[in-house]
């Protein structure tokens, strides 16, 4: 083993970043020494009556033992050995009540953390002063200790054995800082580790933020793929009628303005959603989503943009709970897209009401032999959304057309 391998742990930052959490624990237990000082003074004065020393010594270890089991001091040892230990360490799940096992690892370690910074810190109040005037006697240094003076079994009638001692002082204190350290390091995990309780709930808070996303991922590519779909197919007309029917490109142009313009909307809402998730906030108001109370602008768009559709609405759409319209919207939405992609000939459209919930259905002729390739991203979200609310959806070919057919349930009680 070479001397770089042996000293490396007293010169490495992990250590000296350890060693300060130790002596964070010293500074902590200061408090409880000299309370446990005056609890002693008091009970051995006999002019304290013996039952009122008593009393107030059970009071002083109750208000001692308080901090130790709060949930805050568990919160901020796990802060301290993230910064200090390097350890990786989750932060306790906000509103999560911990188990009284959580509390008790807890309260087991800021116990350790106390009495091993404790003895941190009298080592080094008390052994390093020692050492520094071994050391500094070899070098003629005057630091009013005289020969005479001793320190337990040491002394300085050896000069030489007096530096050498300081500095084996110096060195195995730095060795029980790095062990203690490594061992601190090494425990933090398992008595400040999350419970099962908090794994669970950080899984779901996961799970949610997952949810969240994938709802965004969704809204973007409905209102922005319908609107460059749309946009396409205007664009597509304009260029081959730009000569023979100035209007009509005229007529398109307006009609990818417009749909480009509420194109925006829906992305500045999704990114204003997207900040607020992040804990950023959002200064600019978010566009309101889109509702079936608004299919007869999306039929309109569509119609505009070249695709024939024949839209059968009955019921009260405006009655429906705001989520089933908007998911209905999106379903909507996403149905006329993929027929004009990939379909050809006009779209049947159907949007009933009945009192069970929401019926979608849209119809159209397949381009060649297969509809969307491999369900696309579109098909998926509609699955999604349709799962979310605990509807069916059916779609894929039936003969030659393309039929996607989806149901959502509305609670009783929840009409508007």
């Amino acid at each position: 083993m070479t001397v770089r391998g042996v000293l490396g742990p007293l010169v490495r930052g992990s250590t000296w970043r350890r060693g300060v959490f130790l002596l964070l624990g010293g500074v902590l237990v200061l408090p409880y020494a000299l309370l446990a000082t005056a609890f002693v003074q008091l009970l051995g004065n006999d002019d304290v009556p013996r039952p009122m020393g008593t009393g107030l010594l059970l009071v002083g270890a109750v208000l001692a033992a308080v901090p130790v089991f709060l949930a805050g001091s568990r919160t901020l040892e796990i802060a301290a050995a993230r910064a200090l230990l390097a350890v990786d360490l989750p932060e306790p799940a906000a509103g999560h009540r911990i188990d009284r096992e959580t509390r008790l690892r807890a309260a087991l370690w800021i116990a350790l953390h106390l009495v091993t910074g404790g003895l941190v810190l009298f080592a080094a109040i008390s052994a390093f002063p020692m050492a520094l005037v071994f050391i500094a006697g070899q070098f003629g240094l005057d630091t009013g200790v005289t020969r005479d003076d001793g320190f337990g079994p040491l002394t300085l009638d050896n000069p030489v054995g007096a530096a050498l001692a300081g500095v084996a002082i110096l060195v195995g204190l730095g060795y029980a800082v790095a062990g203690l350290g490594a061992l601190a390091a090494s425990m933090a995990p398992v008595l400040l580790g999350p419970s099962q309780g908090e794994r669970i709930a950080a899984l779901e808070a996961r799970a949610a933020r997952l949810a969240e996303r994938n709802r965004l991922a969704r809204e973007l590519h409905d209102s922005v793929g319908h609107a460059l779909t749309v946009a396409t197919l205007q664009a597509g007309a304009a260029r081959e009628l730009l000569d023979v029917e100035p209007e009509f490109t005229r007529r398109a142009l307006r009609a990818i303005e417009e749909t480009s313009r509420r194109a925006m909307d829906d992305l500045d809402h999704v990114l204003g959603l997207l900040r607020e998730s992040d804990g950023g906030g959002s200064s600019a108001p978010t566009a309101p989503q889109p509702t079936l109370t608004g299919l007869d602008g999306l039929v309109a768009d569509t119609r505009a943009a070249g695709l024939d559709v024949d839209a059968r609405v009955s019921g009260a759409v405006g009655e429906l709970p705001a989520a089933v319209s908007r998911e209905g919207y999106r379903i909507v939405q996403e149905g006329l897209t993929n027929a004009a992609r990939h379909g050809r000939g006009p779209v049947t459209l159907r949007v009933d009401v009945p009192a069970e919930g929401l019926e979608i259905e849209l119809v159209n002729a397949l381009r060649g032999t297969t509809g969307p390739r491999g369900g696309g991203r579109g098909l998926d979200g509609m699955r999604e959304r349709v799962l979310l609310l605990g509807g069916r959806l059916a779609a894929g070919p039936d003969g030659d057309r393309w039929r996607v057919r989806a149901s959502l349930p509305v609670p009783r009680g929840e009409r508007g």
